[in-house]
C-alpha cells in the first residue's frame, strides 16, 4: 500500500536522502499574497476587518471577539466526565515534566569585583492558538498553556475559530478546556485574521480593548503559518508548523499490527499527514501492507487516512543495516520518530534528530499526544535537525546582568581598549578610558 524507496546496497549522501526521502510539500511563501491583504485590514480596521474575515471563511460572525466568562463556565460543567477526567490527567503529567524545564538564574564570577548573571525573564503577554479544522484539539490548549503558564507568563489569551455550530463561539471542549486550565480570556477568532488581531490588538465590539500580545504560539493552517511568517519580528513565535508527521524506525522484531496503527493514527490528521516507515525489513513492510489494507478500510476516516498513505509525503524505505536506518531518519528529522527494534532504548539513544523519539511497543504516539506527559507542538518539515518542540524555555528570555567594579574594569581597560581599536571603533576605548583616566604605559 505505501511505496517503496529502496536503499539497500547504496549509502546516500545526507544531500542526496533529503531529497529522496517522501515529505509533505508546503508552500508558504506561495499563499502570502492571499494573506497579505488579511494581515493589512485587520491592522487598519481592526475588529471590523476581523469579523468580516471569520464570516467569510467560517460563515459565522460572532457578536463579539472576547468569549464571555459564563461561556467558560458553562463550556466546564456540561463536559463529559470521562473527557473532563482525561484532560484532568493529561494536565497534572504535562505539569509535571515541565516544571522540571523552569531555569534558575546564574551569576558568575567572572573575576573579583565583576560578575555576570543570567537572568530569566518570561515573556509579558502571550497569544496560544489552538486549531478547530478537521478536529477538535483541546490537547493542543493543554500543551500550550502548561509550558506558558510554568514558564511564568502573566497574561495569556487563547485563540479558537468561532464554530457555526456554536452559536459564534469555539467548540465547547476548546472553551472547557480553557476554564480548566484556568485561562479566562479567549478570542472566538482563527486563521491569519487571528495572528493580525493578536499582534495589533483592537477593540472589541462593546468597547473592551483587546491587548496586542509578545508572542504567539501553536499549530494551524498554511494561511495560519504564513501569517506567523509576516509579522514576526513584531511578534515572536514558536515555529512554523507544517504538516505532522510520523516516522517509524522498526526491525523484524516489530510487531505489524502496532506500525501499521501508527501510521494510520497520524494519517488521519490532515491528507498531508506523512507517516514513513523505515526498516530492514522486507517481510515487515509486507506485513504492514496487508495490516495498512485492513486497518485503513475500517477506520471512521477512511478517505482522509488513504489519501494520506498514498500521497507523495508517505511511504516505506528499505535499508540494508540499522546503522543505515539511523543515518536515514536523522536525515529525515522527523517530528514524531518511534523506535520498534531490537534494543530499542540503545538505538534511540543514538538518533540526533526528532521532535520527540517514542520507545518500544508501548510508547506509541498518541501516548505523547495526549497523557505523557511530554509536549506534542513539535518541529515538522524537518527543522528538528535544529529545532526543538514548545517548552518552558520557549516562554523564557535570558539577559545577562553585567556588574563590574571600578577596578575590575580598570584591571580589563587595555583589553577593551586594543580590541575597540582592533574593530576601528575608538569611541568604544573612549567610553573605558572616561571612566579610568589614561591607560597605563607598557
Amino acid at each position: 500500500m505505501l511505496k517503496r524507496t529502496d536503499l539497500r546496497g547504496r549509502v546516500p549522501s545526507s544531500t542526496q536522502l533529503r531529497a529522496l526521502l517522501p515529505r509533505a510539500e508546503m508552500d508558504v511563501d506561495a499563499v502570502l499574497h492571499q494573506v497579505r491583504p488579511v494581515v493589512d485590514a485587520v491592522r487598519e480596521r481592526g475588529v471590523d476587518a476581523v469579523l468580516d474575515y471569520t464570516e467569510r471563511f467560517d460563515a459565522v460572525r460572532p457578536d463579539r471577539v472576547r468569549v464571555p466568562a459564563r461561556e467558560l463556565e458553562s463550556a466546564l460543567a456540561s463536559l463529559d466526565p470521562v473527557v473532563r477526567e482525561a484532560l484532568e490527567e493529561s494536565i497534572t503529567r504535562a505539569r509535571a515534566v515541565h516544571a522540571d524545564q523552569r531555569r534558575e538564574d546564574v551569576t558568575t564570577q567572572v573575576v573579583d569585583g565583576g560578575t555576570v548573571t543570567e537572568r530569566w525573564v518570561p515573556v509579558s503577554r502571550v497569544g496560544l492558538y489552538a486549531p478547530g479544522g478537521l478536529a477538535v484539539y483541546p490537547s493542543s490548549v493543554v500543551m500550550n498553556v502548561v509550558p506558558a503558564q510554568t514558564a511564568g507568563v502573566g497574561s495569556l489569551v487563547l485563540c479558537s475559530p468561532p464554530q457555526a455550530a456554536f452559536g459564534g463561539l469555539p467548540h465547547p471542549t476548546i472553551l472547557a478546556a480553557a476554564a480548566l486550565l484556568e485561562v479566562d480570556e479567549v478570542w472566538a477568532v482563527g486563521g491569519a485574521q487571528a495572528v493580525a488581531l493578536l499582534a495589533y490588538g483592537g477593540t472589541d465590539t462593546d468597547g473592551a480593548e483587546l491587548e496586542p500580545v509578545d508572542m504567539v504560539t501553536g499549530p494551524g493552517n498554511i494561511y495560519l503559518t504564513a501569517a506567523k511568517r509576516m509579522l514576526r519580528g513584531l511578534i515572536g513565535i514558536d515555529s512554523e508548523a507544517g504538516p505532522t508527521e510520523i516516522a517509524i524506525l522498526a526491525d523484524d522484531t516489530a510487531d505489524p499490527a502496532h506500525v501499521a496503527a501508527d501510521l494510520v493514527s497520524q494519517a488521519e490528521h490532515d491528507t498531508l499527514a506523512a507517516s514513513v516507515l523505515v526498516t530492514t525489513s522486507e517481510a515487515l513492510a509486507d506485513a504492514v501492507d496487508e495490516e495498512l489494507r485492513r486497518r485503513v478500510a475500517a477506520t471512521k476516516h477512511t478517505e482522509r487516512v488513504e489519501q494520506a498513505l498514498r500521497g507523495a509525503q508517505s511511504g516505506t524505505v528499505l535499508v540494508s543495516t540499522m546503522d543505515e536506518g539511523l543515518r536515514v531518519v536523522d536525515a529525515y528529522a522527523a517530528e514524531h520518530l518511534a523506535i520498534q527494534t531490537a534494543d530499542a532504548r540503545e538505538v534511540a539513544a543514538r538518533v540526533r534528530n526528532a521532535g520527540a523519539i517514542f520507545v518500544g511497543p508501548y510508547s506509541p504516539v498518541s501516548l505523547g499526544d495526549y497523557c505523557a506527559g511530554s509536549n506534542h507542538v513539535l518541529p515538522t518539515g524537518g527543522f528538528a535537525r535544529h529545532s526543538s518542540g514548545l517548552s518552558v524555555q520557549s516562554f523564557l528570555r535570558g539577559i545577562h546582568v553585567v556588574d563590574y567594579s571600578e577596578q575590575a574594569l580598570r584591571d580589563v581597560a587595555d583589553k577593551v581598549v586594543a580590541l575597540a581599536d582592533a574593530e576601528d571603533l575608538p569611541a568604544h576605548g573612549e567610553a573605558v578610558v572616561a571612566r579610568t583616566g589614561r591607560l597605563t604605559e607598557g
